[in-house]
């Protein structure tokens, strides 16, 4: 079973109005795995610099953070002014020679974090000094979450509840690239492929949408599911999408076929409860893969954080946690963050796996070829398979 390793808490005291909501709803690593972020409540995220090995996140099994790590880096707060729903980190291109922006040291990248706020609003900051970069605007209603393009690009997407996803530039001063309307509901989630050549989002609807990420065009809607949509994560290789919904199911695709490949199914562990009970206690919250793409995550209504090995149908660890809402893995693998409804930040191990060759060769060759290449490709029929990860 997954071990507790630590568990952060709000610095503040929890207030009793409505805007001094503690609930944590988004959590991420940087790229490097460097530094870490939570949406705490109370208007404020937390960025800890992190450690790089087990050992050292041990130490902060007391509810505190250890404060130093490379670079002799300290952690801050940024005071957002509104409920934080969404986070993502992104690497700010090398400032070029003349630039006016004395935020970044010419030549070298430096950290952004962008966080999607309760008024619309997207504050994007610079990690290492904590300075405020942009502030854009354009939605109507609470951000939810957020999406930077993993190619490194300044490419950022949002998803809203006002129904629509906004792609802006941040190359361009954060200026509003494109809008995507096609949801009917609020929009819970986004996630660009590791290739960048597609976006999905969920919302509260029964169908995940699929955009192309080259003419920001509507490919697909992906329909299999009985309840809302609100989660969403692309494999490594971009080669699988995974949707987790209200439904207690979790949906692996194809997601340049439109193919259902597997449904992972949210059973109660006491077979007591009944019929009737069992959608409800649970529905997912969030799903997510792992940095080598051979396990998932899983968060439910059900009290428990699941993880599930790529080819089986089963899980293959428990954990019991208390309101879960996301989870996320660390970049290099070996443990999950998760984040609870009273502010909470939980840190477990997760299962350790030796890419076979066989998957290591798969991911390299789904990196750069799509289903449809791989299928005229002039290799045997259970090669074709294997590649497709129709062999589950």
């Amino acid at each position: 079973e997954p071990l507790l390793l630590a568990e952060l808490k709000p610095g503040r005291p929890q207030r009793y109005d409505w805007k001094s909501s503690c609930e944590t709803w988004s959590v991420a690593f940087s790229p490097d795995g460097a530094w870490f972020a939570w949406s705490q409540g109370h208007c404020v995220v937390k960025l800890i610099p992190w450690p790089l090995g087990e050992a050292e996140l041990c130490k902060s099994r007391g509810g505190k953070a250890e404060s130093r790590s490379r670079g002799g880096a300290k952690e801050k707060t940024l005071e957002c002014g509104q409920i934080v729903w969404g986070l993502a980190f992104s690497t700010w291109p090398a400032a070029e020679e003349g630039g006016t922006d004395p935020s970044c040291a010419l030549g070298l990248p430096c950290l952004v974090l962008a966080t999607g706020l309760n008024d619309g609003h997207i504050k994007v900051w610079e990690v290492q000094t904590g300075h405020l970069l942009f502030s854009l605007l354009g939605h109507q209603d609470v951000v939810r979450d957020l999406s930077f393009a993993p190619n490194g690009s300044p490419i950022l997407v949002s998803a809203s509840r006002d129904k629509t996803l906004r792609v802006w530039d941040l190359s361009r001063d954060g200026r509003q690239v494109q809008v995507l309307a096609g949801h009917v509901q609020w929009v819970y989630c986004c996630s660009i492929s590791p290739d960048c050549s597609m976006i999905c989002s969920a919302a509260g609807e029964k169908a995940a949408l699929l955009w192309s990420m080259r003419s920001y065009t509507l490919i697909r809607r992906l329909e299999g599911h009985q309840s809302s949509v609100v989660s969403c994560d692309f494999s490594p290789d971009s080669a699988l999408l995974v949707t987790a919904s209200y439904d207690a199911c979790a949906i692996m695709w194809d997601p340049y076929t439109g193919e259902q490949l597997r449904t992972l199914r949210h059973v109660p562990l006491h077979p007591t409860l009944d019929s009737s009970s069992e959608i409800h206690t649970s529905s997912l919250r969030s799903v997510c893969f792992s940095p080598e793409g051979l396990y998932l995550a899983t968060v439910a209504d059900d009290r428990l954080l699941r993880i599930w090995a790529l080819e089986l149908r089963s899980p293959v660890a428990f954990a019991p946690m208390t309101n879960g809402l996301c989870c996320i893995y660390f970049p290099h693998g070996g443990f999950i963050a998760t984040g609870t409804r009273d502010g909470h930040v939980q840190f477990w191990t997760a299962p350790r796996a030796l890419s076979s060759l066989k998957h290591l060769c798969r991911r390299a060759l789904r990196t750069f070829l799509t289903t449809y290449q791989v299928l005229a490709l002039p290799i045997p029929r259970k090669l074709k398979e294997f590649l497709t990860y129709r062999t589950f």
